[in-house]
């Protein structure tokens, strides 16, 4: 099957069988989102979903979370993975967006990736969700996905992935094809045992051919 095919069918899956596909992430702004997929790196959505309500009542807007010491930070993200890490980055975050971006969420990938704890993920993450851009995060489920059903087949890096997918699907389906990869690996294409006579993409699907 030619990698045209393939998208095609994957698209077609989809767009029938998961015609809504949103983050699992809880957020009401662009800077609730992007504390939490911050707090989300090794990290469940769900365990995020818990700790997030308390730390945005406390802190509301960046500037409120800038003069919070990272120690003040931390007692709220406790449960989380890394969370000395992740309240340093947080501070420095919230600092930089008050200083340099007039306490508002860049749009941009590029300036969004300036702030403390930001990578390239997290910035596509970000311009996908909130601004509706052509971006593609690439996280281990993405990568996982992309790579069993053939989309990806060759690559062997996030960004070498990210780059196979942002040229084969549509521009405008990017923002809802990154959830489609990611719930779909979350509960279907699990990574030690996929969840194989359930999935509706096993008569194209590499991984499954070969088993």
């Amino acid at each position: 099957m030619r990698k045209e095919e393939r998208f095609k069918r994957t698209i077609e899956y989809f767009t029938k069988n998961m015609p809504v596909a949103e983050t699992e992430l809880h957020y009401n702004n662009p800077y609730e989102l992007l504390v939490a997929v911050i707090l989300s790196a090794q990290c469940t959505d769900k365990r995020v979903n818990m700790m997030t309500p308390a730390l945005f009542e406390k802190y509301s807007d960046a500037r409120a979370l800038s003069k919070a010491s990272v120690e003040e930070i931390f007692s709220f993200i406790r449960s989380c993975s890394y969370p000395n890490n992740k309240a340093k980055h947080l501070a420095g975050m919230s600092k930089k967006l008050v200083e340099d971006f007039n306490n508002q969420v860049p749009s941009d990938i590029k300036e969004l990736q300036t702030l403390p704890g930001v990578g390239r993920k997290t910035a596509n993450v970000i311009a996908s969700v909130v601004f509706n851009a052509p971006a593609m995060a690439v996280d281990t489920h993405v990568f996982r996905v992309a790579k069993r059903i053939g989309l990806s087949t060759s690559a062997k890096t996030p960004l070498e992935t990210e780059k196979q997918l942002v040229k084969y699907f549509p521009a405008e389906l990017l923002p809802k094809a990154h959830h489609w990869l990611i719930l779909h690996g979350r509960y279907v294409c699990i990574a030690r045992k996929p969840k194989c006579e359930e999935c509706g993409l096993k008569d194209f699907c590499k991984f499954f051919q070969k088993k």
